[in-house]
């Protein structure tokens, strides 16, 4: 599916060129049949040219030369205005080139026109409005997505394109309202991306200190699917109104669902939010206790995972625990266990601070041998994306849920 994708994307102006050719022959049969007033001898002429025409533009296009593609295509505009078609294929052309006005500009003029169909003047909107999407006028792209919808709500490609954009500008309230109208007509199931978005509109809830209304959102939110950043947050709130059973209950059940996201869960219950002082010095008490209790599970009590025992050497360095963080790891080394990529810059960083100099060169040494370069600490699994910050959604795909730890440094 991935290489035919690559392959259409490859030669979507080729593809787009041969339909183009087969418009023009149709138009001019129908010209023909419908008895145009154009005598034969012109309306034959017009068709070889314009045939000629698509036939240089076709070859620019697999030539990879846009420009010249353009200026063709142009050419045929120039011989026959009435070809609506070939206005879109133009203003489609100038869009993928980058040349956002004159695609603004074509789909424009074809809405001016008093002639064209409803369905046309439907059609050019929403070029209109993908055209203000690419080149970054969000705000005009919202309004001319919004007139679409007016017209006909059963717009799959503009509901996700103006999802993608609320979702990326975080207005939460909106993206919520039109992934429920999506969610209406898609045949993709809608819910857990839902359920994301109503994470966030909690989040942002619980960052201003509104507790109550931030449990509202969560409960919905769990109605659609229960994600992990869901999870996180519901323990957040745990630790925020003193349940610590219920902290410790959700940490576990985090922990054996999802070991990778572990490092995840302590980063995310660490960052700050709005309250008086007093509750937030309860909730980083709470959240020390939460530490030291995942600190100290055994590991029988644990589903064996890198993360695991990478998160509690970080916690155990946080509180400079220095020996026992060394302990951990040595303890594995010492059974033959062979550590990540991570885990053995962890535990090599442990033997400089141990001033365990012998060691550490040797273990160096043995590393570098092997290793395995990468300058990012999360990747997504959806599109590829890398990045050091942790992401629920990929700035990229768009995807939710898809990061992964990168165990080769």
């Amino acid at each position: 599916m991935e290489i035919y994708t690559n392959w259409l994307q490859t030669n979507l102006l080729a593809i787009v060129a041969v339909l183009l050719t087969l418009i023009l022959s149709y138009h001019y049969l129908m010209e023909r049949d419908t008895g145009v007033k154009l005598s034969k001898k012109y309306r034959n002429s017009i068709f070889e040219a314009q045939s000629k025409i698509f036939l240089n533009a076709t070859q620019y296009l697999i030539s990879g030369n846009r420009d010249l593609a353009i200026r063709e295509f142009l050419n045929a505009v120039d011989l026959n205005r009435e070809t609506i078609d070939t206005y879109f294929a133009l203003g489609g052309l100038f869009r993928s080139n980058g040349e956002i006005d004159k695609a603004i500009s074509i789909h424009r003029s074809l809405i001016a026109r008093d002639n064209i169909s409803e369905a046309t003047r439907l059609k050019s909107l929403k070029e209109l409005a993908f055209d203000f999407d690419k080149g970054g006028f969000i705000d005009k792209a919202i309004e001319t997505y919004r007139d679409v919808l007016k017209i006909n709500r059963d717009q799959q490609d503009v509901l996700y394109a103006i999802c993608r954009i609320y979702e990326d500008i975080e207005d939460w309230d909106q993206a919520y309202n039109y992934r429920m109208m999506l969610s209406k007509i898609s045949s993709n199931n809608q819910s857990e991306t839902i359920a994301h978005i109503l994470v966030q509109k909690a989040k942002a809830l619980f960052e201003k200190g509104d507790m109550v209304r931030c449990w509202e959102e969560l409960e919905e939110a769990f109605k659609f699917a229960p994600s992990v950043s869901a999870n996180i947050l519901w323990l957040r709130l745990s630790l925020a109104n003193g349940d610590m059973e219920k902290a410790q209950e959700l940490l576990m059940e985090l922990i054996n669902a999802n070991p990778m996201y572990i490092s995840f869960v302590f980063v995310a219950l660490s960052e700050p939010f709005s309250a008086d002082e007093k509750v937030k010095n309860d909730y980083n008490t709470r959240l020390t206790l939460l530490k030291s209790f995942f600190v100290k599970l055994k590991d029988k009590e644990l589903t064996p995972s890198p993360a695991i025992t990478l998160a509690k050497v970080r916690l155990l360095k946080e509180e400079n625990k220095i020996n026992e963080a060394y302990q951990t790891l040595n303890g594995l080394v010492s059974k033959g266990k062979q550590l990540s990529e991570v885990l053995m810059v962890e535990y090599i960083r442990l033997l400089v601070q141990l001033n365990k100099t012998e060691e550490a060169l040797k273990r160096t040494g043995d590393f570098l041998l092997n290793l395995n370069k990468s300058l990012t600490r999360h990747f997504c699994s959806q599109c590829g994306y890398n990045s050091d910050e942790i992401f629920w959604r990929c700035p990229q795909c768009h995807e939710w849920e898809t990061i992964q730890f990168r165990w080769k440094v």
